[in-house]
């Protein structure tokens, strides 16, 4: 059966999570999505230092000295750390690329209300996807899609250190310039921070999927109550 998006998206703020912590909560949602035990779901969080490698990425090396996981998502490598925000939307999706291109979307309008032009390059290749502001890259997204639910999603780049992004070759493009919603509004630490970052791009996305948005605490996302939605 194809996923149906729900008309209301949880959003859940969790703060710093190892990467692996989150992936296998990414993973236990996804399961309950698919089963109808949740709606359509957004975590929003950021990562202790780490590189993944996505499945385009498999034979490209990684910098030696920052923890590498190899996941599912598409795209290349990129990297985490604190003060980049990461959005894992856990949603119904009917036509992948189309969920991609509604990330991309997000992302630009969240960083317009900052005073922040941005845009998408979908024209340019799958090396490409992603938000970029001028030549820079902002914004990375890669997604998986197990039975109709999307995981995984997208970093911004808020106020996080740059620098490990000069110690690989990010998205697989030789002489990526990588930028920050900091840099860009040239101050030293971003006043807006991830929290209120996020909870902007959260919002953008539940818009753009004609959803509304209830904020719920990690307690919730525990709680194994009756199906919110049909199963799909």
């Amino acid at each position: 059966m194809t996923a149906t998006a729900s008309a209301e998206i949880w959003t859940c703020e969790l703060g710093l999570v190892p990467y692996e912590q989150a992936n296998a909560l990414q993973e236990e949602l996804c399961g309950r999505r698919i089963a109808g035990e949740i709606p359509d779901t957004v975590l929003l969080l950021e990562h202790p230092p780490v590189v993944t490698r996505g499945r385009r990425g498999r034979g490209e090396a990684p910098p030696a000295d920052i923890p590498v996981v190899d996941v599912d998502r598409g795209g290349r490598l990129t990297y985490h750390g604190p003060g980049q925000l990461v959005a894992y939307p856990i949603v119904a999706v009917e036509d992948v690329v189309g969920h991609v291109r509604t990330l991309e979307a997000a992302v630009v309008a969240a960083l317009a209300h900052e005073g922040i032009t941005a845009h998408a390059r979908a024209d340019e290749g799958p090396d490409y996807t992603g938000v970029w502001v001028q030549e820079r890259k902002i914004a990375s997204i890669g997604v998986h899609v197990r039975h109709s639910v999307a995981t995984h999603g997208l970093a911004l780049n808020v106020d996080n250190d740059l620098a490990p992004f000069a110690t690989f070759t990010p998205c697989g493009l030789d002489g990526v310039q990588m930028t920050s919603l900091a840099r860009e509004l040239g101050v030293a630490g971003c006043p807006r921070g991830t929290t209120c970052v996020g909870r902007r791009v959260a919002h953008e996305i539940a818009r753009l999927r004609a959803a509304r948005v209830r904020v719920v605490g990690p307690a919730r996302l525990a709680a194994h109550d009756r199906p919110a939605v049909a199963a799909l």
